[in-house]
């Protein structure tokens, strides 16, 4: 498989020839994430539902850093916890909880779930204020983001319909005192809206501590939100959203270390 890959409609192909591709793309996330220096040792999950009428999806091997998920050793998942096929590997419940609200609800804007525990998204996550609308990268999320308030690590089944409930109709969220999470139709959209939505939190924690914050007035920021064709929605035909830049990052990641493809 070449770069290709990240511009094609997954779910419209064969099952397995579906899943093959899912897994590549989903394993070159995890190595997006390691680069960017995103990670939480082995915690934090990305996952993607598996083309097909079962609730079933992908999810990180339990113990393994960002940069040693591959395509082969991505787990498959029910939405109740067991692993479906042949793994060698253990899952992390306290993700596939978070993950399942969001998966169980079968949303084609919903398919794939990226949370991630980043030093700037978890500052972000744990003040009363929230994300503000002072860069171009926030405006993005101006009145698109979603709050969800902190009831302890995510262990409990029940708190799904709570996250599900104030996840809405937005396809990104704060997790209070926790940290950040995005959804898309695709892997690459929801990694596009994780990128933003973390640059946007680290420009509002350099500023705040530069300076005092400088707020865009809500015509400024629904223009530019307007402007940035949705800003978090990123909705567009040609080519689908967040495709082209996740197809650069997959040849920074093969030029890096191609082995995410195994």
């Amino acid at each position: 498989m070449d770069g290709s890959i990240a511009q094609a409609d997954l779910y419209a192909l064969p099952p397995e020839e579906a899943e093959r591709g899912l897994r590549v793309q989903l394993a070159a996330a995890y190595r997006m994430v390691d680069y960017y220096g995103w990670t939480e040792q082995i915690y934090g999950h990305l996952t993607a539902r598996v083309p097909g009428p079962e609730a079933l999806f992908l999810i990180n091997p339990f113990g393994l850093n960002y940069d040693e998920v591959t395509a082969s050793n991505l787990v498959k998942i029910d939405c109740d916890g067991n692993i479906v096929a042949p793994s060698d590997y253990p899952i992390n419940r306290a993700g596939f909880v978070i993950h399942s609200a969001v998966h169980l609800a079968n949303s084609d804007e919903h398919k794939c779930v990226m949370h991630t525990h980043t030093r700037a998204g978890m500052a972000i996550a744990a003040i009363k204020e929230g994300l503000q609308p002072i860069s171009m990268a926030s405006t993005g999320y101006y009145k698109r983001l979603s709050y969800h308030d902190y009831e302890g690590v995510s262990l409990d089944t029940e708190e799904r319909e709570g996250l599900l409930a104030d996840l809405g109709e937005n396809s990104a969220m704060m997790l209070r005192n926790h940290g950040i999470l995005t959804t898309g139709r695709t892997v690459p959209e929801a990694f596009q809206r994780l990128y933003r939505l973390e640059r946007a939190c680290q420009i509002q924690v350099d500023a705040a501590a530069a300076g005092t914050l400088n707020l865009l007035s809500d015509n400024v920021a629904q223009a530019s939100a307007a402007g940035l064709g949705g800003g978090a929605a990123m909705h567009s035909d040609r080519p689908p959203a967040g495709s082209l830049e996740f197809a650069a990052m997959m040849r920074k990641m093969d030029k890096i270390d191609p082995s995410y493809r195994e």
